[in-house]
């Protein structure tokens, strides 16, 4: 039979449990923070990144970091680093670049219609 301090820890093992859960249900994001980040990077490493994104230090996630998706492995790294630094600044232009183009052709087939 069980003694009342297994019962104990038993609830309090399932009532934490419960609270973790609900909490990630709640928060899902939550779970995907970095806790620890790399401040060195290897020198080809950047080139096989697949996908990245910002981590930044607001609510639920106490650290910035730059979130490096390769292979289906997430890797975090600190965004002070330079290489990284200036690899996500080529990135964004890219993005920012493309998507103006886009934009810009919009506007001069609607300035062409409404003359």
């Amino acid at each position: 039979s069980a003694t009342p301090a297994t019962l104990l820890a038993a609830t309090a093992n399932c009532c934490a449990f419960a609270d973790v859960f609900h909490f990630s249900t709640l928060f899902p994001g939550a779970f995907s923070c970095c806790t620890k980040i790399s401040d060195e990077i290897p020198k080809g490493i950047l080139r096989r990144v697949e996908r990245f994104d910002i981590q930044k230090a607001d609510g639920l996630c106490h650290l910035e970091a730059v979130i490096l998706y390769i292979e289906g492995r997430k890797f975090c790294v600190s965004p002070r680093i330079r290489r990284v630094k200036k690899w996500m600044k080529k990135k964004m232009f890219k993005i920012h670049r493309k998507n103006g183009r886009r934009q810009r052709t919009k506007i001069k087939k609607k300035r062409e219609k409404k003359q």
